[in-house]
């Protein structure tokens, strides 16, 4: 085991400098057309569903919560609690490869009701985006034009800075509180209208 030194803290702010890097990267590219459909299909929708895998299935849960804060029916898939999906809901799928075995069986299931599919994804061209009414495509691991990124990978350093699907994960949840922003604007919702939706038995 190696020897930690705090002081060095060698990966903590290149890892915070590179996600802060990749977001504005993710805000500049995203498709303004998809994510104003995907905000016309939750405001349109009786119940929404949300649906993700892992770390992915964490960022949902977080969404799922806000939504619910805003007054919409928001639901996780796989709660013993959840409803039954109708034609007049929407499923918001999150999966960076957009192939995660589980979701993209449920995705199927979601469009075979008649339900609306929205796929959160690095992968467009995957068994969920292909399936799916509406893409939110979110580039996952990041790229450094300077070659920052491949001499990283050269040293096998770039694992320590975002490791698996971190730059996924982390950009979609920021994404989603984003939407959650632009929802309030929408539906003209205050703080306080959240914050009286909030979990009191905590």
């Amino acid at each position: 085991m190696k020897e930690i030194h705090l002081s060095e803290c060698k990966y903590l702010k290149s890892s915070i400098m590179l996600m802060a890097e990749h977001l504005e990267d993710v805000a500049e590219k995203l498709d303004k057309d998809s994510v104003r459909q995907m905000l016309e299909d939750i405001m349109s929708a009786r119940k929404i569903f949300v649906m993700g895998a892992g770390r992915s299935g964490l960022v949902g849960r977080a969404f799922a919560m806000r939504l619910m804060h805003l007054g919409l029916a928001s639901h996780v898939v796989g709660e013993t609690t959840t409803p039954a999906v109708t034609k007049d809901d929407v499923v918001i799928a999150i999966s960076g490869s957009g192939q995660t075995r589980s979701v993209a069986n449920l995705g199927n299931v979601a469009k075979d009701i008649g339900a609306k599919v929205v796929t959160i994804t690095s992968n467009k061209e995957s068994k969920l985006g292909d399936i799916s009414d509406t893409v939110i495509v979110i580039p996952g691991r990041t790229k450094d034009e300077s070659g920052g990124y491949v001499e990283r990978h050269m040293r096998g350093e770039y694992t320590y800075l975002t490791p698996l699907g971190t730059s996924f994960e982390t950009s979609s949840s920021v994404f989603l509180d984003a939407v959650i922003a632009e929802l309030i604007y929408i539906t003209g919702a205050s703080e306080e209208d959240l914050k009286s939706r909030h979990t009191n038995i905590e």
